[in-house]
């Protein structure tokens, strides 16, 4: 659909219905010609209203919303939900708890980024790319499986520890992971890296700068890119990121293709958070002992009474949270991710407020297309990788 808005420069919608801005996203363009002018982005066609929903949600039921923001990194999700939470009761995890939920995440990260690396692949012509991840991506999501039974929205964290122990294949499917996916990324690379229709639809495209970055409060890949180093698990190191070796891919151009760079580097950043987490992984219980929070193993809820009365409590009335406030940041797959809870003192959340990379991240795309040409827009959306979910949360 298309109309004139002036004898010089002309207005067409992109989507919302475009499989390239990957979800219900409308972007308003005004050309030049091919040249754009000046880029709209129009958001609310998915609102889930996921953060008003959680207060009149128990603490617990507020977890399978997590997922639904980005359902690509639903781990990093419950992450960052959970852990707000466990400030505001006071609750200390086990170790095997925090290595396990590092390592997931980091599997986590590596679901968005493959995904990212086919759709976007296929969004700029290179089909093939597509087909070759989601090969690589059923390994984890089998891990999704064995740890959750979901294949997508596991709901596996929980305030307190993890939902149920780790299952016995765990390790072999993680080793699994770790010997197959260092030669996929090289063989990616081969058909990418080198590539001169690749390397002409992403390089010089979508530039930023790092002052333009830091004033739009850009995280994640979009920032590294223009050279910034800021990464929230070194920055502000949480589930006990702090004793991890790893390092943090740093972009110089600030353009498209260095953040296909970035990504591919953090990829492999990951694998090697996952092999320090499996190796370090400690013996203990896979939740906190905190009777009237955290569940109790089943096994006591069939033998004994007052492990059955903390479960038909917890179930029916939830647990109330002491009054206050604390914000919580990690680094998901896309950027920062902030949840800032406030307790009124009830079993429900007083409010819940989300700082969504995708939604913050989207607001670069008029700079980075400004000038560029159409086909141009189509990676930019692409390189700043959004979930519409967590835009529209």
């Amino acid at each position: 659909m298309s109309a004139v808005a002036s004898e010089k420069t002309m207005t067409i919608n992109l989507g919302p219905q475009h499989p390239a801005t990957h979800g219900v996203l409308r972007v308003v363009l005004e050309l030049d010609g091919e040249t754009i002018i000046k880029a709209t982005p129009h958001l609310g066609y998915l609102h889930t209203g996921i953060e008003k929903t959680a207060e009149s949600k128990l603490y617990y039921k507020v977890i399978p919303m997590t997922d639904r923001m980005d359902y690509l990194s639903p781990m990093s999700n419950n992450l960052g939900f959970v852990l707000a939470v466990e400030k505001l009761l006071g609750i200390e995890v086990p170790e095997k708890v925090k290595f396990a939920r590092v390592l997931l995440s980091e599997i986590t990260r590596l679901n968005s980024h493959i995904v990212w690396l086919g759709t976007h692949a296929l969004d700029v012509g290179a089909m093939s790319m597509l087909l070759y991840t989601f090969r690589e991506r059923e390994l984890i999501m089998d891990v999704y499986e064995a740890v959750s039974g979901q294949r997508m929205m596991s709901t596996y964290f929980r305030i307190g520890g993890l939902a149920y122990d780790l299952p016995l294949d765990f390790d072999e499917k993680i080793k699994k992971i770790l010997k197959i996916f260092p030669e996929k990324l090289k063989d990616y690379e081969r058909l990418l890296s080198k590539n001169r229709i690749w390397i002409k639809r992403l390089t010089g495209i979508g530039t930023l700068t790092a002052e333009e970055a830091l004033d739009l409060s850009l995280t994640g890949p979009l920032l590294r890119s223009t050279g910034v180093n800021y990464d929230v698990r070194k920055a502000q190191p949480y589930s006990g990121y702090e004793k991890f070796d790893f390092d943090v891919p740093l972009g110089k151009n600030g353009d498209c293709y260095d953040r296909y760079l970035i990504r591919i580097e953090e990829m492999r950043q990951s694998l090697k958070i996952i092999k320090q987490a499996l190796d370090g992984m400690p013996e203990g219980p896979y939740c906190a002992d905190v009777p009237g929070v955290v569940l109790p193993p089943k096994p006591k809820v069939l033998t004994e009474m007052e492990a059955l009365i903390y479960h038909f409590k917890i179930i029916t009335e939830g647990f109330k949270v002491p009054a206050g406030s604390y914000y919580q940041a990690i680094e998901s797959p896309k950027g920062e991710l902030g949840f800032y809870m406030v307790s009124d003192g009830s079993a429900k959340p007083y409010r819940m407020r989300v700082r969504p990379p995708s939604f913050i991240n989207l607001q670069a795309l008029e700079p980075m297309v400004r000038g560029a040409l159409v086909a141009d827009v189509i990676t930019c959306i692409g390189s700043i990788d959004i979930v519409l979910g967590e835009v529209d949360r």
